[in-house]
């Protein structure tokens, strides 16, 4: 009989422990940050943005540690692969999922396109904000509160470039809107999917990411 391919996924290393305290930091506060810009702050305020340069460094993180953090947390170990993606989803359909020592293929492909919609997000953000950071923002703020408006006008900017800054401005915040609200809308995909898999496999998929051993596994 002829083995079966072996692919990235079936060499993933069932490991002890899961997942290092980089990937659970970078997870969970990742997850503080789309919460907090989505409900508890105003668009364009201090909070606000700084919220969004923490997003920054964080993803920034989690790429980086992809490249050069243990094998669990490496690319190379769930590369983005749609049709293991949907055979995985039909496994867990029928009950029977596969397991990995790292991301599934559908968490996988989860993983990438919320790492593409979060830095669409970041980007389109630093376009609305001209780059500034929460330091600035606060001290432009407060100028305009105190009746200075021309903290708002960049030297050497005149009526046409600030018109035409305005309508790319304009286009980032639609696009920002857009991609936030695909992320909301995909976080409350993968949350459902942790609970299926969770009740699927018989075992807690939660307690990993957040203490980094997973003791169902272990007995």
């Amino acid at each position: 009989m002829v083995a079966p391919l072996e692919s990235p996924f079936s060499r993933a290393r069932i490991a002890p422990s899961l997942w290092d305290p980089v990937i659970r930091i970078s997870h969970w506060g990742l997850a503080l940050v789309v919460l907090c810009n989505a409900i508890l702050t105003e668009g364009g305020s201090t909070l606000h943005v700084l919220a969004g340069w923490i997003g920054i460094g964080l993803l920034a993180l989690r790429l980086l540690w992809g490249i050069i953090g243990p094998q669990e947390a490496r690319f190379s170990a769930f590369p983005p692969n749609p049709m293991a993606a949907l055979r995985h989803l039909r496994q867990l359909a029928q009950g029977r999922p596969d397991e990995y020592g790292s991301h599934n293929p559908a968490g996988a492909m989860m993983a990438y396109v919320l790492w593409a919609l979060l830095a669409v997000v970041i980007a389109t953000g630093l376009v609305m904000t001209g780059g500034r950071t929460p330091m600035q923002v606060a001290a432009d703020q407060a100028a305009v509160a105190s009746g200075d408006w021309s903290a708002l006008v960049k030297p050497g900017e005149t009526g046409d470039d600030e018109g035409e800054n305005e309508g790319w401005k304009d286009a980032a915040e639609e696009v920002h809107e857009v991609a936030a609200n695909l992320i909301l809308f995909l976080v409350l995909l993968h949350v459902a999917g942790v609970a299926l898999e969770s009740r699927a496999m018989g075992r807690n998929l939660v307690r990993p990411m957040l203490t980094g051993s997973d003791k169902d596994r272990r007995k």
